[in-house]
């Protein structure tokens, strides 16, 4: 968990500057809209439209894209497309489980992109139930360092909100708790004044693959093709990168 969250830490960054920002505002978009629609449309009452409109304005989306979001998924303006949550699952290089969630209006267009994705990077589709248990959902608030603030001291600001661990990513720390339980953890940073780059709702394993140097660019570069299939929006995995071999990569 910890090599999958640190490389996703890392590439969350420099997406923000990416020359796909185009594509990330649409997938952040479309997250508030469906947040919008599932929920209702007011953040104080819905806390994963909340999460979502945090998340995109974190990521500098306008106001007025995410604000119309909210109009189309709440009704109160048309527009709306009628998207659907597929997770497909697979396996990638080096016997990597992979889960790939999409959001999409094209069940069949989502389908053929990720089989081609896969196929072309070392990995196959493989069958429903095959990989998801290897998973479990959890809530996963990413927090960055700041002098003086130690991973004894987050725990004990979150622990009474529900968090069941915290780890050090190095430049961050990861903050695991169940889903229901992070609008709790999240309130309890908010209120101790300590902020936070994002807070999710992840699908984290059981059990890792450690990969080397080799295995961790070939992984990355099918997550990178998948992420570039307009209907995916996330991808999860069970690898293992120590920190040494994501020096090697990032060098």
């Amino acid at each position: 968990m910890s090599g999958h969250s640190k490389w996703a830490t890392t590439k969350h960054k420099k997406a923000v500057i990416d020359a796909k920002r185009g594509k990330m505002f649409a997938k952040l978009i479309k997250n508030v809209e469906v947040a919008a629609r599932t929920g209702g449309g007011d953040p104080a009452g819905n806390p994963t439209l909340f999460d979502a409109i945090q998340k995109a304005k974190k990521s500098s989306v306008p106001n007025d894209n995410i604000d119309r979001a909210v109009k189309r998924g709440s009704g109160l303006e048309a527009g709306g497309a009628d998207w659907q949550t597929i997770m497909y699952e697979g396996y990638g290089p080096n016997g990597v489980a992979l889960l790939i969630e999409c959001l999409t209006d094209n069940r069949n267009r989502a389908a053929t992109e990720v089989r081609t994705a896969l196929t072309r990077n070392g990995g196959n589709l493989a069958d429903a139930g095959s990989v998801a248990y290897m998973f479990s959902r959890k809530g996963v608030v990413i927090v960055p360092k700041t002098d003086g603030l130690t991973e004894d001291d987050l725990l004990m600001y979150v622990i009474d909100a529900g968090a069941e661990e915290v780890n050090d990513l190095g430049e961050a720390f990861e903050i695991v708790s169940e889903p229901t339980d992070m609008p709790a953890v999240r309130s309890a940073l908010t209120d101790n004044d300590i902020k936070y780059d994002s807070a999710d709702t992840n699908f984290v394993a059981s059990v890792n693959v450690p990969l080397d140097e080799e295995g961790a660019r070939k992984i990355f570069k099918l997550i990178d093709v998948l992420e570039d299939c307009d209907d995916v929006q996330n991808v999860f995995g069970n690898f293992d990168i120590s920190d040494e071999v994501m020096a090697a990569v990032d060098a």
